[in-house]
């Protein structure tokens, strides 16, 4: 399959430390990716690179393109929407306001309230909730209205940052077999972050297992799965 986003001896670093040492990493096109590692080992610094939201040197490719140059809006109107680590909830606008916002790029005025539609279709509880307060959602509310911000954007490509933070296993469920839903109905690739290691290669076609900032495992989300050594050394379960 052809590699969607695709990164080559990428570092990053904020200020004089430096985070990643010269990863190589890929996304296919339509599939799931997921990283996975310690806290600290430097996972949400593997989006943020992407996004041009940290300092970076090596080679970052979307869809052919070379982007590590690229302001962070640019990258978003390229169509890589991103759902950070704590949700980046507006807490102080509405459900619907937050929706909204997640098109600001967007020209097609016209097919905004058809998307937003298709949001509620993936999530009907922030139809009820259209014109309530973000700030009152339930967490597992908030981390449904970041994703379906995102998807207003009409991505290509989704990062998604500890979704299951937080959240009760019921709810934890329910968003991973939504992102699978997107993923199966739409095409959106992704690459996901996450702590629930075991839940993550349930979802990823392909996985990477990240310590101190040096990839140490990649391979089929399967194999990793079934490797009791890798299980023991790093999944933790």
């Amino acid at each position: 399959m052809t590699a969607i986003l695709e990164a080559t001896n990428l570092e990053a670093s904020y200020g004089l430390t430096k985070v990643l040492h010269g990863v190589d990493f890929q996304v296919e096109e339509g599939g799931i990716t997921t990283i996975l590692g310690a806290n600290g080992a430097g996972k949400t610094t593997m989006l943020r690179s992407v996004c041009s939201m940290v300092k970076t040197s090596g080679s970052l490719r979307f869809a052919g393109e070379e982007i590590s140059n690229k302001a962070t809006e640019e990258i978003v109107q390229l169509g890589i929407g991103h759902v950070p680590d704590g949700r980046g909830t507006f807490t102080e606008m509405s459900v619907e306001e937050n929706l909204h916002l997640g098109a600001y790029t967007r020209k097609d005025k016209d097919a905004v309230q058809f998307d937003m539609e298709r949001v509620f279709g993936y999530f009907p509880v922030l139809k009820e909730r259209l014109h309530q307060q973000a700030g009152t959602l339930s967490g597992g509310e908030q981390q449904m209205l970041a994703i379906g911000r995102a998807l207003m954007l009409r991505p290509k490509l989704l990062l998604l940052d500890e979704p299951s933070f937080g959240l009760a296993p019921l709810i934890v469920q329910e968003i991973f077999r939504i992102m699978a839903a997107i993923n199966k109905d739409e095409g959106v690739s992704i690459l996901l972050v996450e702590q629930n290691a075991s839940m993550a290669l349930n979802l990823a076609d392909q996985a990477y297992l990240l310590e101190t900032g040096d990839i140490v495992r990649s391979g089929p989300a399967k194999e990793i799965r079934e490797d009791d050594a890798v299980r023991r050394s790093y999944l933790g379960y």
